[in-house]
Formats: structure tokens, C-alpha cells, sequence
């Protein structure tokens, strides 16, 4: 028989004021500070509205993290809280403990308020709510406006659900009584003029991460684009599936010069994600050239570059301070690889990550930049999945890469010698290339981990990874 532990007299006494719906602002004057989150969790998961309201006017926290208990309770208790505030904003209504001015609904740990009810019980402070940022780093909250509500935006249907659409609603006709921050926005599909609307309620200035993941047409993508200079303080920008190349180059070319001339605006910019992108081919120069400040992380994938865009990618200057360089699927058979080799050298001191995954990089190219590439000590993963090579290649890159002490782990394509002549992986020769592979880079340092991969599978579209060892297989 499992032993419980007696409920605290103070939580009895909580529930029944709860029970009882004797729970009245006098009563919450004198209520103990450490039982506001069990008895407001009680509350809430038992609909009890009226106290709720009457809580929320009397909340001695300067923050209300309410996202995780709205993912167990219906819209009526959600809409009690929003009434509370109502008192707060429009009726002048403040208790003499109260301290709230954010309401929090970003998304936070499910078992948060358990864990944090728990430790306020102990008279302890949850790591939860210390590790939280303080609400200044949002630069309108330091305007000292009345109320802020912070939240996490993903767009992701033709309708808003219940919650979000009570919330925006609330929030319009409270126009200049509060502010509304939302620090990560994800477009992911629905129609531009809703996207628009919620756009015009929200501070762009508070969003730090943007990732728009729509099959936009132009003169849609034209209409976003002001939006994206007033992000002011963006640090993380992410944008994919945006193809304008069935437009006649001049639009094109009107297009480009608007979007990139934003980047002048985005002074934070740190990490930038471009995914299957057309308009970067022939012109990725005039993006280059508008980035303010130095980049942690460039992704470049599935897009057409030209020789002229690796060139002036190896001479922009923020990009000398990279720690993550990412060209997955940009086709590189045919170009020098010498910007390549002196991008390499340029951020040898700061590199931990490069993704040259399906690039078609052959024998030839390969020896150009393994002289910077074995120069970047501080790498520790380096993916060259999808470029065929022979095993002499393979070897030589593996004899420069061993020498990288900080290298955790490297990801090669199995060598062209492992396929027969209609392109099937022969599976006993590619164990043996593997061991020959294994008994070479231990010859020189042990390996830490060096995975093999196959072609991708015509059915699964998946590629299979093999270690070293003959009998290691990673699916």
C-alpha cells in the first residue's frame, strides 16, 4: 500500500474557500503568497470563474504563466481570467498585493505549474520561473506600458483556434491599454489578410524569431515584406518554399531590392535559414551586402547559386564570425570551389558546423578546400552525405579531418567503388571498403564517430547509415 502525504492545512484551507465560494478580496488580502499557484490551479482546472476573476485582480507575481492550463480547460475559464484583467485595465482595479503586469502565454514545460505550486509549498522559487527572461528584454516593455501579454504566434491554418481568436479579439478592443509582445512568430499557411491583421496588433519590434514556411506568390510576398523591417530586434530569420522565378525578371528584380533592403533595418540579425529559395540565384550579393551586423548561422540549402554568388559570399564580412555554415542541396559540380576554400580559411577560428550534403561535389573539387577544411579546429560535426566520391578521395578527406581533435562527428557518403555498375549498393564490398577505412584512421587517431551513408531508398526516400565497424548499422 502506497502512503500519500497529508495535504498541507493551509492547501485545506484553500479548497475550501474553493468548496465553500467563500473566496472574496478580503479573504485573498490575507491569503498566503505560496498558495495563490496551487489554489489558482485548483481553480482553474474545477471552472470556478468568479474566483478566478477575483485572483487574477490580487495576483502577487509579476507574471501569470498561463499557457500550460489552458491546454486542459475549456474557453469559459480562459475568458474568466481575460474578465479579471478587465478589472485591472479598464476599471483602475489594483489590490493592495498585487504586482501582476504580464500575462505569459508562451509555451512552458506541461508539468510547470505542478512543479511550481510544489516548491512555493517548500518555500522555495521553481528553476522554471528563475530561468524565465526578464520581461525587460522586450524593448516596448521598458516604455513602462500598462500590461503586456506575451505569446508565441504560429500561423498555421485557415482559422485561428478558439483560444487565439478569443485572445486577438480581447486584445483589439483593448487597442492602448496593453501590449501585445510575441517573440517567436511562425507563418506556416493562412490567408495574408488574417496574417495581416494579427500583424497590425502585434509590436514588431518585440519579434526576435521569424520563420515563414508558405508557398507565397509574389505580390503576396511584396506585401510581407514591410513588415519584416520593422522586426527590429530579429535575431533569427528562417524562410522556405518561395519560388518567383516564373515571373519576368523585372519584377524579380523589384522584388530582391525591396526584401533585401530591409536587412539595413535588422541591426540583431544573427541566424539566417534560406530553403529552396529562387530568388537568390544572381543575386545573393545584394542581400550580402545589406547584413548589419556579423551572422552565427548561415543556411543556404536547396537553392541555385552561381560562381558569382559563392565569390562575393567568400568576400562579405559578416560572415567571418560563422559558427554553423549550412549548403545542403546547392549544386556545386560545376563551379570552383576556390570561394568555397577561402570562406573555409576565413572562419576556421569560429566554425562548429558544416552541412555540404548533396552538393555533387566530385574527385576533382575535393583537394581545393581540404587545406582550410583541416584548418577548422573548431568543428565538431561535418556532413558530406551525397557527393560522389571514390574511396581514394574519401580517404584523403578522412586523413585531413582526423586531425581535427574537436570533430564529434562526420557523415560521408559510402564510396562509388561500394556500387555495381547499375548503381546497387553491394553490401560485402562496402563492409570491406569500411574496414580498410577503419584500420587507415586508426592508424593515425582514434575515430570518435565516422557514419557511412547509402543513396536514398527509392521507396522509403530515407538513407540508411553504416559505421566503421562492419556490423554497425544506424537506421
Amino acid at each position: 500500500m502506497s502512503v500519500r502525504t497529508p495535504s498541507r492545512l493551509l492547501e485545506l484551507a484553500g479548497r475550501s474557500l474553493l468548496r465553500d465560494q467563500a473566496l472574496t478580496i478580503s479573504t485573498l488580502e490575507e491569503l498566503p503568497t505560496e498558495l495563490f499557484p496551487p489554489l489558482f490551479m485548483e481553480a482553474f482546472s474545477r471552472r470556478r470563474c468568479e474566483a478566478l476573476k477575483l485572483m487574477v485582480q490580487a495576483w502577487p507575481f509579476h507574471r501569470l504563466p498561463l499557457r500550460p492550463l489552458i491546454k486542459i480547460v475549456c474557453l469559459e475559464t480562459f475568458q474568466a481570467v481575460l474578465d479579471g484583467l478587465d478589472a485591472l485595465l479598464t476599471q483602475g482595479v489594483h489590490l493592495r498585493r498585487w504586482k501582476l503586469q504580464v500575462l505569459d502565454l508562451q509555451d512552458v514545460s506541461e508539468n510547470f505549474w505542478m512543479v511550481w505550486s510544489e516548491a512555493m509549498a517548500h518555500g522555495c522559487f521553481p528553476n522554471a520561473m528563475r530561468n524565465r527572461k526578464p520581461v525587460q528584454d522586450c524593448p516596448r516593455m521598458r516604455e513602462q506600458q500598462p500590461f503586456t501579454v506575451l505569446i508565441d504566434l504560429c500561423l498555421q491554418t485557415r482559422t485561428l483556434d478558439e483560444y487565439l481568436t478569443c485572445l486577438l479579439l480581447w486584445v483589439k478592443q483593448r487597442e492602448g491599454l496593453l501590449h501585445l509582445c510575441c517573440k517567436k512568430l511562425k507563418i506556416l499557411g493562412m490567408p495574408f489578410h488574417n496574417i495581416r491583421n494579427i500583424l497590425k496588433m502585434v509590436n514588431l519590434d518585440c519579434i526576435q524569431e521569424v520563420e515563414v514556411n508558405c508557398s507565397w506568390i509574389l505580390p503576396i510576398l511584396t506585401q510581407f515584406t514591410p513588415y519584416l523591417g520593422q522586426m527590429r530586434n530579429l535575431q533569427k530569420l528562417s524562410l522556405s518554399h518561395v519560388d518567383v522565378s516564373h515571373y519576368v525578371s523585372t519584377k524579380q528584380k523589384e522584388f530582391v531590392t525591396q526584401f533585401t533592403s530591409q536587412f539595413l533595418k535588422l541591426h540583431y540579425l544573427q541566424k539566417l535559414y534560406m530553403n529552396s529559395v529562387s530568388f537568390l540565384e544572381g543575386h545573393l550579393d545584394q542581400l550580402l551586402s545589406c547584413l548589419k551586423t556579423p551572422l552565427k548561422i548561415l543556411a543556404i540549402t536547396n537553392c541555385v547559386l552561381l560562381e558569382s554568388d559563392l565569390r562575393h559570399l567568400s568576400q562579405c564580412p559578416s560572415v567571418s564570425q560563422l559558427n554553423t555554415l549550412d549548403l545542403r542541396g546547392v549544386r556545386l559540380a560545376n563551379v570552383s570551389l576556390v570561394p568555397l576554400q577561402i570562406l573555409l580559411e576565413k572562419v576556421a577560428g569560429t566554425l562548429e558546423y558544416l552541412g555540404l550534403d548533396d552538393c555533387g561535389i566530385v574527385d576533382s573539387q575535393v583537394n581545393t578546400i581540404l587545406p582550410a577544411l583541416s584548418r577548422c579546429f573548431e568543428l565538431t560535426t561535418f556532413s558530406f552525405c551525397g557527393n560522389p566520391i571514390s574511396m581514394a578521395t574519401l580517404e584523403n578527406l578522412l586523413c585531413h579531418t582526423i586531425r581535427l581533435n574537436n570533430l564529434c562527428l562526420e557523415l560521408h557518403i559510402a564510396p562509388r567503388e561500394s556500387y555495381d555498375a547499375g548503381g546497387t549498393l553491394c553490401r560485402s564490398r562496402f563492409a570491406q571498403l569500411r574496414a580498410e577505412l577503419m584500420g587507415r584512421v586508426r592508424d593515425l587517431r582514434h575515430p570518435k564517430r565516422i557514419l557511412f551513408c547509402t543513396d536514398y531508398c527509392a521507396d522509403c526516400g530515407n538513407r540508411t547509415f553504416y559505421g566503421l565497424e562492419v556490423d554497425q548499422r544506424c537506421c
